[in-house]
């Protein structure tokens, strides 16, 4: 199992950070480096600017939002920081949600497998060099009747196939993502849980495009502290603010993918009292509302022998890149975590 290091959005109040905790997970062996975007900072020009001061270590959008750009620029994109990186670029996708893509593109949010499914399509058929033609429900390549004409990506990528990732919750999705995808960005996962919620789904699509989980990369984010085993309970509050925010106030009360999938780990009772907290405007109630052992079990948490015992944990489910989200309001705090991540893996005897 490798592992990762997830820099989050840029505007997040640690940005001058970043940077050195990205050089330091490249010099201590972290296999990708990856950036977000929602409605502020665009992760392609903080993966560009990563991947310029790094040497080794991979950089990845996790993710790019398909409502946010074109599939073909989207090619270019992802073709440019290959190029410029010198083959290190991973192409993470996903559909955003409802209130974004509405909200903030102006892009309806239906039908989002179908629109996925086209999108990845014509990315990587742009991204072979062919003339980019394309008939589907969502896109018409070139549009009809007019003067458009098939062109291709004039831009030589370093690698002939960029990986590409999607970032996926529910069932249908992760089974989609199986059968189109070559690794699948999860959130919020539970090693006790990763089979039924995710892994079974992801293989089930794998089977449809007759295709073995061999090769394919399952990569989660779990945010991480570390500390004494005793103050676990103290470590795990850090993260209610986070975890409320996407269980309770991410989406919209039909429309909240994090909320069902804490529902489908078995707090359904929970799960709608936070939101229903989180929505009435009482967020510190709806962070009070979290289960500890929802928290627990997905970050990991206290020293690094028990953050070791957790990384099996996850190999043994089916992980093989483990992203981690170090917590620590200094960077000296952050490269200490960075630091323990690497720590802990070799302990576990996966590295």
């Amino acid at each position: 199992m490798q592992l990762g290091i997830n820099l989050g959005y840029w505007g997040a109040g640690m940005d001058a950070d970043n940077l050195a905790v990205a050089q330091e997970a490249d010099r201590l062996g972290y296999a990708v480096c990856w950036a977000a975007e929602a409605y502020g900072s665009d992760a392609a020009t903080v993966l560009s600017w990563v991947a310029a001061q790094t040497e080794r270590i991979d950089v990845g959008s996790a993710i790019f939002q398909i409502p946010a750009r074109q599939p073909a620029m989207t090619a270019m994109t992802a073709a440019t920081l290959d190029s410029l990186s010198g083959g290190r670029f991973r192409l993470g996708l996903g559909v955003s949600g409802p209130q974004v893509s509405e909200g903030w593109y102006g892009v309806k949010f239906d039908k989002p497998l179908a629109r996925t499914r086209e999108y990845v399509e014509i990315v990587r058929k742009a991204m072979t060099r062919e003339r980019l033609s394309y008939e589907g429900e969502h896109w018409t390549l070139p549009l009809p009747g007019g003067p458009g004409k098939p062109l291709k990506l004039t831009v030589h990528p370093e690698r002939e196939h960029i990986p590409l990732y999607i970032a996926a919750i529910g069932p249908k999705n992760l089974e989609q993502t199986g059968e189109i995808a070559d690794g699948a960005l999860l959130i919020f996962p539970s090693a006790d849980h990763l089979e039924d919620t995710a892994i079974k789904h992801l293989r089930a699509g794998r089977e449809k495009a007759g295709k073995s989980m061999e090769g394919f990369d399952v990569c989660p984010t779990l945010p991480l502290a570390v500390g004494d085993d005793k103050n676990v309970t103290a470590l795990a509050d850090m993260f209610r603010p986070y975890t409320a925010l996407y269980v309770g106030g991410m989406g919209s009360r039909k429309q909240n993918f994090y909320n069902q999938l804490a529902q489908r780990m078995g707090y359904e009772k929970e799960a709608a009292e936070i939101q229903d907290k989180y929505l009435s405007g009482d967020k510190e109630g709806a962070a009070a509302a979290i289960p500890h052992n929802l928290i627990d079990q997905t970050t990991l948490l206290g020293s690094v022998d028990r953050i070791a015992d957790r990384m099996k944990a996850y190999a043994a489910a089916g992980v093989t890149t483990l992203t981690l989200a170090p917590a620590g309001f200094t960077l000296k705090d952050r490269i200490a975590s960075l630091r323990a991540g690497s720590d802990a893996l070799e302990r576990a005897g996966l590295a």
